[in-house]
């Protein structure tokens, strides 16, 4: 049995859930952390979004079944929520999503958390200018090494449409990199 399935039969039996979930949350919080703040850039929007992934996890871990792995699962909860963030956003300032993003990386230089210089700046600009599947495929391959097999449980896309897409999302961040 792995670490996984262990963790899952505690947090799904009734008088070890709160501190099974503690140690779910050790194990994937600065993981998930990452990955959300890939996606929404902000420190504080990365907060928020990690906290509603953890509330949702915990409200729904009973009817999680197992049919992909528990990280999987996690990540497509944390992947979800930072895309309703992003949409709720642009909806709230009446502007697209890509606005959002535009807003944020101009606001990342600001930001005490984020310790990255002028390329890493025009790194998050190139990958903005992405779609959002090819900005989440890119994130989770270059920034977090995820393969190309997980990726796929936790997208819920072929690996051969992955790898496309990475490929396609190299090629236009090369592109925009040389011309900007």
């Amino acid at each position: 049995m792995t670490e996984d399935t262990e963790l899952l039969k505690l947090l799904q039996t009734e008088g070890n859930k709160d501190s099974a979930f503690k140690e779910l949350i050790k194990l994937y919080k600065e993981r998930l952390y990452w990955h959300i703040r890939n996606i929404v850039k902000s420190h504080d929007d990365a907060d928020d979004v990690l906290q509603n992934t953890f509330i949702k996890v915990y409200g729904n871990i009973d009817k999680f079944k197992g049919e992909s792995k528990l990280y999987s699962w996690l990540y497509r909860i944390a992947t979800n929520e930072a895309i309703t963030l992003i949409n709720k956003n642009a909806k709230r300032l009446q502007v697209t999503s890509e606005d959002i993003q535009n807003i944020a990386i101009n606001n990342m230089q600001a930001d005490v958390y984020f310790e990255g210089d002028a390329i890493q700046l025009k790194l998050q600009r190139a990958i903005a200018t992405l779609p959002e599947k090819q900005q989440l495929v890119f994130n989770m391959k270059y920034f977090q090494e995820i393969k190309y097999k997980d990726m796929s449980d936790i997208l819920e896309t072929s690996e051969g449409a992955l790898k496309a897409s990475y490929h396609i999302a190299m090629k236009k961040i090369e592109t925009y990199l040389t011309s900007h």
